[in-house]
Order: C-alpha cells, then sequence, then structure tokens
C-alpha cells in the first residue's frame, strides 16, 4: 500500500526540504573560494532556493485558508481537506467531502477533474 500524506503537509514539507537544499549549494560554493565567480553562482542559486521556499510557504498559507476544517472521524481532531479527498493530518484518516465517494477505495486521482468516477 502507498503511503499517503495529507496534500497540505506534502507542500510543507517540499519547502523545507527546499530551505536546506538552499544551504546546502550555498556550502558548496566553499569549494571554489578560489574562483568568485563560482562562489557568487554557488550563493545566488541557493538564496534563489530559498526565496522559492518563501514563495510556496505563502502559496501553501494562502491554499490552507480555502481548505474546509473538518474532525477527523478516527482521532476526533481537527484538520484541513484540500479537494475532493485528502488525510488527516494526525492519523492519515482518508477523508472526502463528496458524498459519492464515501465507502470507496482512497485514490488521489480523485481530486484531478478528468477522472471519471
Amino acid at each position: 500500500m502507498k503511503p499517503y500524506k495529507s496534500k497540505i503537509n506534502k507542500i510543507r514539507s517540499f519547502a523545507l526540504a527546499l530551505i536546506f537544499f538552499g544551504f546546502i549549494v550555498m556550502y558548496g560554493g566553499i569549494f571554489f573560494k578560489n574562483s568568485p565567480i563560482l562562489v557568487l553562482i554557488f550563493m545566488t542559486l541557493g538564496v534563489l532556493c530559498i526565496i522559492g521556499s518563501t514563495v510556496v510557504y505563502a502559496w501553501i498559507g494562502l491554499l490552507s485558508t480555502r481548505a474546509v476544517q473538518v474532525e477527523c472521524p478516527n482521532c476526533h481532531k481537527h484538520t484541513k481537506v484540500l479537494g475532493r479527498v485528502d488525510m488527516c493530518m494526525y492519523c492519515n484518516e482518508p477523508l472526502t467531502l463528496d458524498p459519492t465517494l464515501v465507502g470507496k477505495e482512497f485514490d488521489q486521482s480523485y481530486n484531478h477533474k478528468t477522472k471519471k468516477s
């Protein structure tokens, strides 16, 4: 079975990874300290990764304000649902707001408009 995560947590994890990647790229510039041009390129790429992470965090923050907050039937904690199907942020319980999908096996492709149910 494929492990699923909530969409909000996936995007936040990507943004966090982008920050770490940016720092690693900037530290990579240390190996080229004899060439100022390469150091500048590495530092610029690292800063761009961190700026990209900031943009992703801002985007997911705006997106999560549109998400519907529901109470998970399994753990009884409040979580946010993006799209037709999503997972609980805490216990990975499949959640849906679409009554036609209740009882069906969880599939993230239900969120795509081209998917025929």
